[in-house]
This record gives C-alpha cells, sequence and structure tokens, in this order.
C-alpha cells in the first residue's frame, strides 16, 4: 500500500533547510520547473500534434527494414569467414552484434504492433527475429507490453524498475556487485528473461508464470519452442562447423546485442543529469510516467538500430511505425515543452552515453519505500562489506 498522496508530494518537494536538496529521496530543487509536477497538457494534446501519416503503417517498408538487415548481416558473416583473420574478428564482433540489436527492434516492432496492421504478419516476422537472436517473442512481448502500460512505476513497472529501499538493503553484496558493477549489468538480459528482476518471481520461458494470464499461456508456449528450436539449430552447428566457429560467428556478437540492448534500455529510464521522478499509487498516471522517458542520441547507430533512440513519443505511443518517430517527436515538442529533454548530440559513435551509465549505476541505487513521488537515492557503502571482509581475510 502507497502512503497518501501528501506524504508522497511532501517528499517530492525539499525544504529551504535542506539547500535546495531533499534528504528523503535525492530530489534537487529546481526553481523554475519541476519535472514531477503534473504537466498542463492531456496526451490527447500531444496526439493532436502529430500528423496523420505518421501513424501509418506501410508493412512493405517495415519488411525492406527487415531484408536490409538481413543482408548486411549474412554479409558480415561471410566476409568474416572468408577472411579469417584474428585482427579483424573483433570488429566482426561488435559490427555484427550491432546488426543483432537492430534486428530485435524491428521483432519489438512487431510485438507492438506498429510492424503493420496484421497480427499474423507482426507475429511471425516477430518470431523468425526474434527467435534468430534466442529471445522469447511472446514470452518478451507481453512483459514488454507490461513496462510500457506502468513506465515510471516503481510498483508495476517491468524494465529496469528501481529497487524500493527495503529489497535493496536485503541483497546479498554479490547481487548488488552483479547489478551496479560495469560491465557485469550490461549482460543481465539472458539472466532476466529466466528470472526476472529482484523482488520479482517468474520466468520468460515459463507459460504458467505470473507474467502471463491464462489466455496467453499457448503463445508463451510457442515462443519457448522456437526458442529451443534455434538453440539446437546452433548446436548441431557446432557439431557440423565446430563449437568456435560458432562462437565466433553467433556467439560473441549475441552477447555484444545483449550489451547493447540492456545499456540502451537501461539509458532510456536512467542517467540523466537532472534527476527524474518515479511514481506510486495515485501520483502515477501513463502521462507522467512517459514524461521520466529520456531520448538518447547515438549518431550513426540511430538509423542502423532503427530510431529506438526518438523513445519518448515510442512510449507514449507505441503504435507509431520507427520510421516516423523522429518527425513525431519534432512535432510534438511544441507541446511538451520542458517536460522534453533534449537528448545530448553525439558524435559519429555515443561514446560520451557511457559516462551516463557509468554515473548512473554509481548513483541510482534505490528509492524510499514511502512516498508516491520518489528520486533515486545513493548507497556510498554500496560494496563496504565485501570490502571489510578482504580486509578481515
Amino acid at each position: 500500500m502507497s502512503p497518501p498522496n501528501s506524504m508522497g508530494m511532501e517528499a517530492a518537494h525539499p525544504t529551504a533547510a535542506s539547500n535546495g536538496v531533499d534528504v528523503t529521496n535525492g530530489a534537487a530543487a529546481k526553481p523554475d520547473f519541476d519535472p514531477s509536477e503534473a504537466p498542463p497538457f492531456k496526451i490527447a494534446d500531444i496526439r493532436a500534434a502529430i500528423p496523420p501519416h505518421c501513424w501509418v503503417k506501410n508493412p512493405w517498408r517495415s519488411l525492406s527494414y527487415v531484408l536490409r538487415d538481413a543482408v548486411v548481416i549474412l554479409a558480415f558473416a561471410a566476409v568474416a569467414l572468408k577472411l579469417d583473420l584474428w585482427a579483424l574478428w573483433p570488429l566482426y564482433w561488435v559490427a555484427q552484434g550491432t546488426m543483432f540489436w537492430a534486428v530485435f527492434v524491428l521483432g519489438h516492432d512487431c510485438g507492438h504492433g506498429s510492424f503493420s496492421d496484421s497480427y499474423w504478419l507482426n507475429n511471425v516476422v516477430g518470431h523468425v527475429l526474434h527467435s534468430a537472436i534466442l529471445v522469447p517473442y511472446h514470452g518478451w512481448r507481453i512483459s514488454h507490453k507490461t513496462h510500457h502500460q506502468n513506465h515510471g512505476n516503481v510498483e508495476k513497472d517491468e524494465s529496469w524498475v528501481p529497487l524500493p529501499e527495503k529489497v535493496y538493503k536485503n541483497l546479498d553484496t554479490s547481487t548488488k556487485f552483479m547489478r551496479f558493477t560495469i560491465p557485469l549489468p550490461m549482460f543481465a538480459y539472458p539472466i532476466y528473461l529466466w528470472r526476472r528482476s529482484p523482488g520479482k518471481k517468474g520466468s520468460h520461458f515459463n507459460p504458467y508464470s505470473d507474467l502471463f494470464a491464462p489466455q496467453e499461456r499457448k503463445s508463451v508456449l510457442v515462443s519457448t519452442i522456437s526458442w529451443i528450436s534455434m538453440a539446437l539449430i546452433l548446436l548441431y552447428a557446432s557439431f557440423l562447423f565446430g563449437f568456435l566457429t560458432v562462437f565466433k560467428v553467433y556467439g560473441v556478437p549475441y552477447l555484444i546485442f545483449v550489451a547493447w540492448l540492456d545499456m540502451v534500455t537501461y539509458l532510456h529510464h536512467h542517467g540523466h543529469e537532472e534527476k527524474l521522478p518515479w511514481y506510486r499509487g495515485k501520483e502515477w498516471s501513463y502521462l507522467r510516467g512517459g514524461l521520466t522517458t529520456v531520448d538518447r542520441d547515438y549518431g550513426i547507430i540511430n538509423n542502423i538500430h532503427h530510431d529506438i533512440g526518438t523513445h519518448v513519443i515510442h512510449h507514449l505511443f507505441p503504435q507509431i511505425p520507427h520510421y516516423h518517430l523522429v518527425e513525431a517527436t519534432k512535432e510534438a515538442k511544441s507541446v511538451l515543452g520542458k517536460y522534453y529533454r533534449e537528448p545530448k548530440k553525439s558524435g559519429p559513435f555515443p561514446f560520451h552515453l557511457f559516462d551516463n551509465l557509468v554515473r548512473s549505476l554509481g548513483e541510482d541505487h534505490y528509492v524510499s519505500d514511502a512516498g508516491d513521488v520518489v528520486f533515486y537515492q545513493s548507497d556510498p557503502d554500496i560494496f563496504q562489506f565485501s570490502k571489510s571482509k578482504s580486509k578481515s581475510a
């Protein structure tokens, strides 16, 4: 149960005695603009600002991106196998892992229904794309839908949700180390698929998991079988061509893809220079939760991974095709005002985002158990136990 709204709002607004810093939940005072305040506009106002053609889904255009990515992936693999130079394999791994991530985004669009208006086409393409990179399509689609429907909600969000203080303080040191120490959190996705996040139960592969309603179990089972089929194909390929070859061609790019997925999904909800609110109870709304999302600029990667960095409008209106997100965002800015945070411009490659990532993982550890509007707090002694243990040894 959340405390009364008045308690949550009192925690969200710092007093003069604290020099503008909220001791309870770490929020810094902003005299000119408070991002936790309810916006003066409605979601219908944002929708009205977006041109009608931005809502139109073109299945042929969507399929052309699938073809583009598939051709690039096959070409990368063919060239890497032909040359087979150890000096070039690292370049291949990064490039191919990035393409796996691009394929994931297209499958993600299928899950949202922004790929086309055809339920059948969305599910067939989504299954093929996600199974190819060892993602259980329906299992992940359903949990991701939960994330979108509850974005910014401490109690109900699904993806990179903040840990309440009580849950955080009950974590053992090894779990804290895994969650907050670079680069370990960037490889958490497979674990999340199997076990979800700390404090949550269930698996994306189990049709009877708490994640799914009874009517969704058959779909989840189909996706799990598809995932197993892909795993068996990789195992068979290892017998045919050797484990090392499959690991070089597929295994390492898969790990790079996982790192991309974890980094991007984390940074779209964390790491902004200004601390952003999270909500509980009556203070949460779909609009307010969506406005805590952050856009990111990835340089030349923007086009490669299908403009997933234009994330605010995507979160508010996931049915908009990815190829209209940039225009839709541009038109919506006049309504969003200060609630839209202009992303820092990237060079050709988004190296600047590593600073945001490292800083956020070092500072954003948990949120207060009390309050309907809360901000991340830091634990300065996060690894104190492991340090003291090593000294005593």
